[in-house]
C-alpha cells in the first residue's frame, strides 16, 4: 500500500513517480501493459520510455488499477489529455474518497473545451479544491537524468498545494505553488501549439529571430486567452507560462517541436505521427480545441489558427510566415 499512486507509465508519468520516490515517498506506478510493470519491478527500468534510467527501489509498479489505488492519499493522473476522460471514468469508482487528484496532462478537451481539472471534476464529482495541476519547464528525460529544474503546483486550496510541494521536493526538482489553476492549465496547453509552430519554422530552416518572434507572440496570445478565462496575468511570466514555453519551443526533446519540424521539412501529419512511434504530440489535437475556445471568447490567436490549418486543413507550412507577417500592422500592446 503506497501513499502516492501515479496512473500512467509514459515518460512524464514515470519521471514524476521517480521524482516523488526520490523525495522519500512510497510510490506505486500503474502501467497499462503488464510487460511494462513487470520490467520495472524486475529491472528497475522503463526501457521503452526512459532507457538507461534506474528507478528507485521505493517505486513499485503494477498493471492492476485496483491494487495501484488501494489506500493512496495522492493520485497523479499521467495520461494524454484527450484520453483522460475515458481513463478516469474507468478508475473513478476505485479512487480513495479523500485523495488529492493531480493532473499532469496539458491540453483542452475536444468537444467540451474543458481544461483537464474541469474534466476531473466532471467525471469524479470531487470539489475543485481537491484537484491540483503540475506544469513548468519539465522535459521528462532531463528530469529523469536528475538535471536541476523547477515547476509549479497549482491548486485552489493553497494548503493542499503546499502539501504536494513537500511530496515532490528533492535535490534536483524544485516546485513552487500558486492558486491560479486556470493560468497554469492554459499556459501548459497553449505552449504545445506554439511549439508546433516553432518546430515548423525550424524545419523550414528559419533561425533565432523567427523562433523568438513566435515564442513572444505565442506568449501574448496565450495570455490573452488566459485573461479572458479569468487567469492571473502574472502566471504567464512565470514557470507555467514563459518557462514551459521556452523549454518546449527550443528543445529537440519536445515532442511537439519535433513533430512540427517534420511538418516543416515536408512530411504529412500521418508521416509525422508514424515517426513519433506512439509518443503523443498533444498540440496536434489541442490546437483545434484551443482555437475553438478562443473563438468562443472572442480572443485572437493567429499562431494557433495557422497551426490548426496546417495540422487539419492541409495548409502548407511554407506559407506560414507570409500568413503571419502579412497581417495588418498594429501596436504591440
Amino acid at each position: 500500500m503506497a501513499e502516492i499512486t501515479v496512473l500512467g507509465a509514459g515518460s512524464w508519468g514515470t519521471t514524476f513517480a521517480k521524482v516523488m520516490a526520490d523525495s522519500g515517498r512510497e510510490v506505486t506506478l500503474w502501467a497499462r501493459r503488464g510487460s511494462v510493470s513487470e520490467a520495472i519491478e524486475r529491472h528497475r527500468e522503463n526501457a521503452e520510455y526512459l532507457p538507461g534510467v534506474r528507478l528507485p527501489d521505493t517505486l513499485r509498479s503494477t498493471s492492476d488499477p485496483r491494487v495501484a489505488l488501494d489506500g493512496a492519499h495522492t493520485v497523479v493522473l499521467a495520461v494524454p489529455s484527450q484520453s483522460l476522460r475515458h481513463n478516469l471514468a474507468a478508475w473513478s469508482s476505485l479512487l480513495p474518497p479523500d485523495a488529492t487528484l493531480v493532473s499532469l496532462a496539458k491540453g483542452v478537451e475536444l468537444g467540451t473545451l474543458k481544461r483537464m481539472s474541469e474534466v476531473i471534476v466532471d467525471i469524479t464529482g470531487v470539489a475543485e479544491d481537491r484537484v491540483a495541476v503540475v506544469s513548468g519547464p519539465n522535459l521528462a528525460v532531463e528530469i529523469a537524468q536528475e538535471q536541476p529544474t523547477a515547476s509549479v503546483i497549482a491548486c485552489r486550496d493553497h494548503d493542499r498545494a503546499i502539501a504536494l510541494q513537500e511530496l515532490c521536493t528533492n535535490s534536483y526538482f524544485r516546485p513552487y505553488t500558486i492558486t491560479d489553476v486556470i493560468g497554469c492549465e492554459i499556459g501548459g496547453a497553449c505552449k504545445n501549439v506554439i511549439a508546433l509552430s516553432c518546430g515548423m519554422a525550424t524545419g523550414l530552416g528559419f533561425g533565432a529571430n523567427t523562433l523568438a518572434t513566435l515564442i513572444t507572440r505565442g506568449l501574448a496570445e496565450t495570455a490573452r486567452l488566459g485573461a479572458a478565462l479569468g487567469a492571473d496575468p502574472l502566471t504567464f511570466s512565470g514557470l507555467a507560462g514563459l518557462g514551459d514555453l521556452v523549454a518546449t519551443c527550443s528543445s529537440p526533446l519536445s515532442r511537439n517541436r519535433t513533430f512540427g519540424a517534420r511538418l516543416g521539412k515536408g512530411e504529412t501529419v500521418a508521416q509525422a505521427q508514424a515517426a513519433a512511434q506512439g509518443q503523443v504530440a498533444e498540440g496536434v489535437k489541442s490546437c483545434s480545441s484551443i482555437r475553438e475556445l478562443a473563438q468562443r471568447h472572442g480572443v485572437e490567436m493567429p499562431i494557433t489558427e495557422v497551426v490548426h490549418r496546417v495540422c487539419h486543413d492541409g495548409f502548407d507550412p511554407r506559407e506560414m510566415a507570409g500568413e503571419l507577417i502579412g497581417r495588418k500592422t498594429k501596436p504591440e500592446r
